[in-house]
């Protein structure tokens, strides 16, 4: 029992980060008068593209966070150099180089796979077995 909860507490944030995530996504998943598994996955498809903004958007504010924090280090390595490495703060910058620019690179290396007239994928010429 005590394995268990040592593992809750070094985790509590991914936890309860996801478990957000899965209670706003479910509600919306299973909403509505088609609750079927092609239901289910129909709209779940449709919010890719929502999931993508999000992730997006989470990249810029993150890599902008990190471009301060690497600022804020190079000020603390030049008051006192002894305190803080000089590898922290130019970490932090290609930290946030990498994080502001992984939009871009998703949309050139997803040109580069498939092509420009890429299309998302989706199940069709389904037809329904019946006795």
């Amino acid at each position: 029992m005590g394995k268990n909860k040592s593992w809750l507490k070094k985790n509590r944030g991914a936890f309860l980060t996801f478990s957000v995530f899965l209670l706003l996504f479910s509600v919306d998943l299973f909403a509505g008068p088609e609750t079927t598994l092609s239901g289910v996955a129909a709209k779940l498809t449709s919010q890719m593209g929502d999931m993508a903004k999000l992730i997006t958007a989470c990249s810029y504010v993150a890599g902008m966070g990190f471009a301060i924090g690497a600022i804020l280090k190079f000020k603390a390595h030049k008051d006192n150099p002894g305190q803080v490495p000089i590898g922290t703060p130019i970490a932090l910058v290609f930290i946030a180089a990498a994080l502001i620019f992984l939009p871009q690179i998703f949309a050139v290396s997803g040109g580069s796979l498939f092509g420009s007239g890429a299309q998302v994928g989706h199940v069709g010429g389904i037809t329904n077995f019946t006795h």
